[in-house]
């Protein structure tokens, strides 16, 4: 979950005005948190609340994201998800946005086994994105997070994402000519997947991952999500991205650290 809130900050300031290389400074004054790191730490939130109760995560997921998403409301949500925040009741909108896998990290913390992950990533996805692609980018990247987390090797993640997922045949190098900006789970999930597969430590992940252009943010926040849980990240990027977040954000991601020993 921080590899995921430490590459939005750093992928924000490249999502309208993409670099593609790596040689980048990573922290800048124009790095700021967006909706990904806002989402994330509402899922992390519904999931201290609901502990365990996974029966009320759903619930907890839309209380949480209602909060937090009124109370930070410029931070670059698609139209359809800002209007949902909104709701008193609000509905799923068969939405196949990548907003389904930006903010999914935290469950790959939480969950005992590969099949409770799947059930949790369901649980805060299908309250909004309940298209099919979208629930399937959401499923990839927490099944993704899990695996590295619990110490898969690189080839068995992308066998298992390959299997049940998405065709990763095809590397960075060839993919960061022509890639364009496609906010949909199809259009940057598996290219998010493939920057962690081909990187050499965390650092090199979101670089990486910022390379490829498109939705910077959201596609570096996917990709470091998956690096933290599987390099774990240094200390002074951590330390770094922490002054970006307000206090109340900052807490939330403190409190799932400690209840689940986040790396």
């Amino acid at each position: 979950m921080l590899g995921a809130i430490i590459g939005d900050i750093v992928g924000s300031r490249f999502e309208r005005k993409n670099y593609k290389a790596t040689d980048f400074e990573l922290f800048t004054d124009d790095c700021h948190f967006t909706d990904d790191t806002v989402m994330t730490v509402a899922v992390a939130k519904a999931l201290l609340e609901s502990d365990g109760d996974w029966d009320a995560l759903d619930t907890n997921a839309v209380k949480y994201m209602q909060k937090f998403g009124r109370r930070y409301p410029n931070c670059g949500y698609g139209q359809m998800f800002w209007l949902w925040l909104r709701k008193r009741n609000p509905k799923p909108y068969n939405s196949l946005g990548n907003g389904s896998a930006m903010r999914v990290s935290p469950v790959a913390y939480t969950a005992k086994t590969l099949e409770q992950c799947l059930d949790l990533s369901d649980a805060v996805t299908k309250i909004s994105h309940d298209h099919p692609q979208g629930v399937l980018g959401a499923q990839a990247t927490a099944v993704a997070t899990w695996a590295a987390l619990h110490d898969w090797k690189k080839q068995e993640i992308k066998e298992l994402i390959q299997d049940q997922f998405y065709d990763l045949n095809f590397t960075i190098d060839e993919l960061r000519p022509n890639y364009r900006f496609d906010a949909t789970c199809p259009g940057s999930v598996p290219q998010a997947i493939k920057a962690f597969l081909e990187s050499k430590g965390f650092e090199d992940a979101i670089r990486l991952a910022v390379s490829i252009g498109g939705d910077s943010d959201t596609i570096a926040a996917i990709t470091g999500g998956i690096a933290g849980a599987y390099y774990g990240i240094p200390d002074d990027l951590i330390v770094k991205a922490m002054e970006y977040l307000p206090e109340d954000l900052s807490n939330v991601v403190a409190e799932f650290g400690r209840t689940y020993c986040l790396k």
